[in-house]
């Protein structure tokens, strides 16, 4: 992600911010969901709705996940 394409994100979830290239949002969802597992976040139900219409576009994107402790 470009330093101008991270100040355009600024504190946005995948509800009302996606990378411009669609080609990444399948990544950038995944490293979402990932990071959220990881640390224990909540997810409110707009952004669970947000990434699982997303996901319904990706092909079985692999989470990596290393949960924190």
């Amino acid at each position: 992600m470009s330093a101008k394409t991270n100040r355009s994100k600024a504190d946005q979830d995948p509800t009302t911010w996606m990378p411009p290239t669609e080609a990444d949002h399948c990544t950038y969802a995944a490293d979402w969901a990932a990071t959220k597992i990881r640390w224990q976040l909540a997810v409110d139900p707009a952004e669970a709705n947000a990434l699982a219409q997303i996901a319904v576009t990706c092909a079985n994107v692999p989470l990596k996940v290393t949960l924190a402790r």
